[in-house]
């Protein structure tokens, strides 16, 4: 009589058992990765989008206001006050969308410094603990 020669059932089980051990301690730390990657894309956007509302101050002497948005640095307002050098193509080629899908914000005069430029965060509300602005940059460089 011939032996069969294969994985018990037994067997079988405990290798699942540790495959799902090993993932539930991987798989957290690679959704924390993410989730940092985003938060850390959306600084480096606002950042950008900062530096491109202080090339228009510096030619226009103001900041785009709340009403004219984020928008007066692609295309040239037609909102009062109105822009009195603006550069061919803009000072930004097109708006960056956040990590999560969402418009990023301008509030200009800001409530927390001059301009507050901002992400809605994941949860895409705005004055939620998970907002991402500039003002999280002021705070971090003193």
């Amino acid at each position: 009589m011939k032996k069969q020669s294969g994985f018990s059932l037994l067997e079988i089980m405990v290798v699942l058992v540790i495959i799902g051990m090993i993932m539930a301690i991987v798989a957290p730390n690679i959704m924390g990765q993410q989730e940092e990657a985003a938060k850390d894309k959306a600084h480096l956007d606002i950042q950008q989008l900062e530096d491109a509302m202080s090339m228009y101050k510096l030619r226009n002497k103001t900041y785009p206001t709340t009403e004219q948005g984020l928008e007066a640095l692609v295309t040239e307002t037609d909102v009062e006050p109105l822009p009195r050098r603006f550069p061919d193509g803009g000072f930004i080629d097109k708006l960056p969308e956040d990590p999560w899908g969402n418009p990023y914000q301008l509030v200009s005069p800001g409530e927390i410094g001059k301009i507050d430029l901002f992400s809605m965060g994941p949860d895409g509300e705005v004055g939620t603990e998970d907002d991402i602005g500039n003002w999280d940059e002021e705070e971090k460089n003193g």
